[in-house]
């Protein structure tokens, strides 16, 4: 009993005390458990305070430091807040390292706050990121935020895609890079810095952004626009490639689809087509937004000088030219290339010695010193154009197109520029008095009829002093026909004023060549016994050509000692960097300076620019561009401080900016006017590099912005770039729809309000098909 007493009371006070050591226990694993909370809650923090808060201030300030070094005269450093850099390509002496390991490190710095928001933004639009996997690597992919990447579950980001090789990452928009740890990232991007000095003209970025344009007003904020994007995100159309559903044009001209050209529903119903009314522009009444396939078995263009002798068949499939001027030497078949030996209707034995027959008809034409900028009607397959670059010679190229099949997209193709017009019932879309020379041969125009209202054209785009090459059968033939047009030419010829200084024949090509000259003066005009042609009304603009019908009259030539067309342009290249005599400082300029000192600081602005920044600092490997277009052309400068390479650029005056396009002419380089709601004059694929310099936010205003993209993806060579500068709002945009089109974001930048955006254009085509019915036959 004493026992089982015993044992009564020792489990009593066992059972008090194990309650007691229980409690104990439990109060003591509750506050080991907030301990460890609060560890490991502080354990994370700490790291990712180090990174974000600590380290990018001393690596921004490092970075800043070195690179604003070499551009003293640039005001400001890095902006805060952006700095990604996508798809670096090879620059022009093959090295992508600095440009690389430089860019990286600024995505590590200054990326992470927009990469953390496309990461979110992934999680709200993919349901797959809802899956147990993508929870347990959400702390992986918030990881990558510092490295500015986001990989979204459906592949339709295409940011920080592998570049093995052009042709891998063109036809694989999709494919993706590993994700990495930030903390190596950045000691990896760190230990890079000495490296990437050279590489990344941080300061030359600067002095992109720093331009005065002539437009101003209030810019969103970073936050707003962030926020903005988030809720874009949010809506339904998120779920099509960022609200942006492109489809294939489903047209009677497949991949060679110009709308302008195309539009056959309204050129059905032409009441006539005996002015060529049916080659001209008609334009739909809505710009098209879809995209123009590509030609079955399309290639990478062959490379500028070796494309003027041949192309890729499979980049133009038309034999026809081949057929019928074969014999003439136009253009052959040989395997899968299309041959050009240089040859044309004038010049069967090659360009060249037909360049140099003219010139000793006429040592005063000068080819490359007095002579620069010349007009080439009819040009075929512009062999003309393309070998007067041996000379120093800008040659612009027109032909219509007609059954003469894809004769310009022939010359694109081969490097040359041209465009896709015809002498109708409109003025040509140039200024008056800025051609040197103006050349037709066998060009098929009828100067001699209606009062001689094409060849009245052709005198208003000639400069005074200009000369009108003509190689024609009715210069050196004598059958009835010839004799009476030629007659007929040197009547009108006579009473327009212009003076016959030359008929020369070439015994190789066993072909001739009359070359005139327009006036420098009103003398003859006044001394006419009859007014025919008659002279312009004096309210007769003849700088105004935008959808302007021809008129049968002639232009007096300036007298004034400032106006434009007085004087001859000083000699080629003298004419390029100086402003021209009739350029006054009591103009305003269009940033707003006195003329002649805003045309110089354009000039010098462009140089830099280009310099420091596109020939190295995007990636761009220049060897493999060739033509180029400039949207807002201004002044030229960026033609100009591309003078060293060997490229063209086709300069853009839009119809709704200050008319510089003479200006453009009068130092030695070419152009076109243009309303960009509108498409191009020009085939699909006809250049490898865009440039927009704050074209887009202007377009907003009056067009939509969706079918501007359209255009410029049609007319853009696939792996063309394109060079954007523009409101850090508008640059938002355009990245956007970019990357909606499977383009490779190459580079975005942003200082204050404006920003710079880089893009290549990628072989994507989508699979729906959109039928143009204004362009079904």
């Amino acid at each position: 009993m004493a026992m089982g007493k015993y044992s009564r009371v020792d489990g009593r006070k066992s059972s008090k005390w194990c309650s007691t050591v229980t409690i104990v226990v439990f109060v003591g694993f509750c506050l080991v458990g907030v301990w460890m909370l609060m560890s490991s809650s502080s354990g994370v923090a700490a790291p990712n305070s180090d990174v974000s808060a600590q380290e990018p201030k001393e690596v921004k300030q490092k970075v800043v430091e070195k690179f604003s070094k070499p551009y003293e005269d640039i005001s400001g450093d890095l902006p805060e807040d952006t700095g990604k850099e996508e798809h670096p390509e090879s620059s022009q002496d093959g090295s992508t390292s600095n440009v690389e390991d430089s860019q990286n490190l600024l995505e590590n710095v200054e990326g992470k706050n927009e990469s953390e928001e496309d990461s979110k933004r992934e999680a709200e639009t993919d349901e797959d990121a809802k899956s147990e996997d993508n929870k347990s690597n959400s702390g992986d992919r918030e990881s990558n935020s510092e490295g500015g990447e986001s990989n979204s579950g459906d592949g339709e980001s295409n940011q920080q895609e592998s570049e093995d090789s052009p042709s891998e990452s063109t036809s694989n928009p999709d494919g993706g890079e590993s994700k990495t740890d930030v903390d190596s990232s950045v000691e990896e991007d760190q230990s890079k810095d000495q490296a990437s000095n050279e590489g990344f003209p941080a300061g030359a970025q600067s002095e992109i952004l720093k331009e005065t344009t002539a437009d101003s007003g209030a810019w969103s904020t970073q936050a707003a626009e962030s926020q903005s994007e988030k809720e874009s995100q949010k809506s339904p159309l998120s779920k099509d490639q960022n609200g942006y559903k492109w489809k294939l044009c489903n047209v009677t001209a497949g991949p060679d689809y110009i709308p302008c050209l195309d539009n056959v529903q309204v050129i059905k119903k032409l009441p006539s087509t005996n002015h060529y009314e049916h080659r001209e522009r008609h334009c739909p009444d809505e710009a098209p937004t879809c995209l123009v396939p590509l030609p079955e078995g399309y290639k990478q263009p062959v490379r500028w000088p070796r494309s003027r002798e041949q192309i890729w068949y499979s980049n133009v499939p038309h034999t026809k030219l081949a057929d019928v001027k074969g014999h003439q030497n136009w253009v052959k078949v040989s395997g899968d290339h299309l041959t050009f030996p240089g040859g044309g209707t004038q010049f069967k034995h090659g360009a060249l010695h037909y360049i140099d027959f003219i010139q000793k008809s006429l040592s005063k034409i000068a080819w490359g010193n007095r002579t620069r900028v010349i007009l080439d009607v009819g040009c075929g397959v512009a062999s003309f154009g393309g070998y007067l670059f041996d000379r120093d010679v800008l040659a612009m190229s027109l032909a219509p197109k007609d059954e003469h099949e894809a004769q310009v997209q022939f010359a694109l193709e081969r490097g040359i520029p041209a465009i896709s017009a015809v002498m109708g019932t409109k003025r040509l879309p140039f200024p008056s008095k800025v051609f040197d020379v103006v050349h037709c041969a066998r060009c098929r125009v009828p100067w001699h009829i209606e009062g001689g209202k094409l060849l009245l054209e052709l005198n208003r785009v000639l400069r005074p002093g200009g000369y009108f090459v003509w190689s024609a059968t009715p210069v050196y033939q004598k059958l009835p026909e010839d004799v009476g047009i030629w007659k007929a030419m040197s009547e009108l010829t006579k009473s327009m004023c212009w003076e016959l200084l030359v008929v020369n024949n070439d015994k190789l090509n066993q072909v001739g060549v009359a070359i005139y000259r327009k006036p420098m003066s009103n003398q003859c005009y006044e001394k006419r016994e009859q007014n025919e042609p008659p002279l312009c009304k004096e309210d007769d603009d003849p700088d105004a050509v935008w959808n302007v019908q021809l008129q049968a009259c002639m232009h007096k030539v300036p007298v004034g000692a400032s106006d434009r067309g007085k004087q001859l342009p000083k000699p080629w290249p003298l004419r390029l960097g100086k402003p021209p005599y009739w350029l006054t400082s009591s103009q305003v300029g269009v940033y707003g300076k006195a003329a002649p000192e805003d045309f110089t600081a354009d000039y010098e602005h462009w140089q830099r620019v280009v310099s420091t920044s596109y020939l190295n600092g995007l990636g761009i490997d220049w060897s493999s561009v060739r033509n180029v277009m400039d949207m807002r052309a201004v002044y030229g400068g960026f033609a100009a401080a591309l003078r060293d390479l060997k490229v063209w650029v086709m300069n853009v005056v839009t119809i709704d900016s200050p008319d510089t396009l003479p200006l453009i002419y009068e130092r030695g380089l070419f152009g076109i006017y243009h309303d960009w709601c509108e498409s191009f004059s020009t085939y699909p694929r006809s250049y490898d590099l865009v440039h927009a310099d704050h074209v887009f936010s202007n377009l907003k205003k009056r067009c939509k912005l969706e079918a501007v993209i359209a255009e410029v993806d049609r007319i853009l060579r696939p792996e063309g770039k394109l060079i954007v500068r523009d409101s850090v709002e508008t640059i938002a945009e355009v990245e956007k729809m970019a990357k909606s089109l499977q383009w490779k974001i190459r580079l975005t930048y942003s200082n204050d309000s404006e920003g710079l955006l880089c893009v290549q254009k990628t072989l994507w085509r989508p699979t729906e098909k959109e039928t143009i019915f204004s362009a079904i036959a």
